[in-house]
């Protein structure tokens, strides 16, 4: 499956980056989960999980846990529990009757760091992991197809109680994320558009 579509290439190609967009696929992308990715992961308390019902209305929702609640069984595997909650199965409902799901990994704080990861998701009632899981009532088994990481630069240090500071503010210069002058993005980076 082709990671952009017509309406993310109408948008490179209106804000000129496409080749950036390529190349940060080139080098970033992948379908599998590596020893950061799963250390990042089993570090989180919480994460975001997106889902779309069969007519692909979609759904957002957030999942809390202790570290390591979301786990990284191997390379093409990651599971969660789903423990009791508002009684309306939104999520898990969704993903009943369309399997395809996007997560959001965050990292608040002075070291923001964010990964998304798409792919698809099954529930599990009788999983043989769910023991493993005090309080599970059911375990979603997610298979990765597009993991990659993604800028943090507008995450906020909640905190230290301090907004980012590559917010965009009326009469002060913007403040550039370094990633902009690395050698291997520098030449395809697009002039700043006001």
């Amino acid at each position: 499956m082709p990671m952009f579509h017509r309406g993310n290439r109408d948008l490179q190609d209106r804000f000129s980056s496409r080749a950036l967009a390529d190349r940060l696929v080139e080098r970033l992308h992948r379908s599998a989960f590596t020893d950061e990715d799963q250390a990042f992961i089993e570090s989180v308390e919480f994460f975001f999980v997106a889902t779309a019902d069969a007519e692909g209305r979609p759904d957002c929702s957030f999942k809390g846990g202790a570290p390591g609640f979301a786990r990284v069984v191997h390379p093409g595997l990651l599971v969660w529990p789903d423990y009791d909650g508002n009684g309306m199965f939104k999520s898990l409902g969704n993903v009943l009757v369309n399997p395809h799901v996007g997560l959001l990994f965050i990292r608040l704080g002075e070291a923001p760091k964010r990964l998304r990861v798409n792919g698809t998701a099954e529930v599990s009632f009788d999983d043989p992991l769910i023991g493993e899981f005090e309080g599970a009532q059911a375990l979603v088994r997610f298979t990765p197809v597009d993991i990659f990481p993604n800028c943090p630069r507008y995450v906020p240090d909640l905190a230290g109680g301090k907004a980012s500071r590559f917010i965009p503010r009326a009469h002060e210069a913007r403040v550039e994320p370094g990633w902009k002058d690395s050698p291997a993005w520098k030449d395809l980076v697009p002039p700043r558009k006001a």
